[in-house]
């Protein structure tokens, strides 16, 4: 009995965390912060024409976090998420100036991973590690 309970106190324990960040995380996507009276809009990727999309992604490639977080989605394709997401660890590491934007670049490299399974965030969700906190872990749950 006492085994029992202790293997159920670790899996809360381990579970818990996880879940209230996701839900804090989910919760406050949908907070209208910046509005003046009138309904927030939620854009899409599909909203915007293609010429726009890549003006953007070229100006955030122009800066260092914008290299970072392309090279990382090149080796995430070519290489696999665990060497992605070991570089960012050690970029983080080498760089502590990009510690900021470490939150953005994992989720990215999150919802880029469940995109090379093919939607499947369970094969996507093994790669999850303590890097930048849960900012993988939350990638990956908010591509699905």
């Amino acid at each position: 009995m006492n085994q029992a309970a202790r293997r159920i106190g670790k899996s809360i324990a381990f579970v818990l965390p996880v879940v209230m960040v996701l839900s804090g995380t989910l919760a406050v996507t949908r907070v209208p912060w910046a509005t003046s009276g009138s309904d927030a809009q939620v854009l899409t990727a599909a909203s915007h024409d293609k010429s726009a999309i890549s003006s953007d992604a070229a100006s955030r490639a122009a800066t260092p976090q914008g290299a970072l977080r392309q090279r990382l989605l090149n080796e995430l394709q070519s290489d696999g998420p665990g060497v992605a997401l070991t570089h960012l660890q050690q970029e983080m590491a080498r760089t502590p100036s990009l510690a900021k934007y470490c939150t953005s670049i994992a989720r990215s490299l999150g919802r880029a991973t469940v995109a090379l399974y093919g939607g499947n965030t369970y094969r996507a969700q093994k790669w999850s590690r303590p890097v930048c906190d849960t900012a993988f872990a939350t990638g990956v749950m908010t591509a699905h």
